[in-house]
């Protein structure tokens, strides 16, 4: 079931092999890992704008992510979110629909979902 938001939007949630279909046909792939897990593989021509941080104390909510997301994307921008697993993707997606991002959607298993089905990824050059 779809979750529900306060202002009435709901997270729509794709799988890997639907995401792929709608990055091949126009959206933006927008990678909300860490920098550090985006350099070690990510989707082709993905965005990486961290929804959290690894700090000492623990992973923190990045603080700037809404206004780093409108400096680069539209609101009326389709938007495909993902992370590793599909938990930080699914509360990045849920703030972006309420930030009026009406076409952003959460992939569903993360990054570790694409490549667990093979599908193309950039990796560093000392990784292929």
């Amino acid at each position: 079931m779809a979750s529900q938001l306060g202002s009435g939007a709901e997270v729509v949630t794709v799988d890997v092999h639907a995401a792929r279909q709608l990055i091949r046909s126009g959206h933006r792939y927008l990678d909300v890992r860490t920098e550090e897990e985006f350099k070690k593989g990510h989707v082709e021509n993905s965005l990486n704008i961290p929804y959290m941080f690894n700090t000492p104390q623990g992973r923190v909510k990045n603080p700037k992510f809404m206004e780093q997301v409108s400096s680069a994307c539209g609101k009326e921008e389709k938007l495909i979110v993902g992370c590793q697993s599909g938990v930080r993707s699914l509360y990045a997606t849920t703030d972006l629909l309420a930030a009026e991002f009406k076409h952003a959607s959460n992939m569903g298993g993360g990054y570790q979902a694409w490549v667990e089905n093979g599908f193309p990824v950039n990796k560093p050059r000392d990784e292929l």
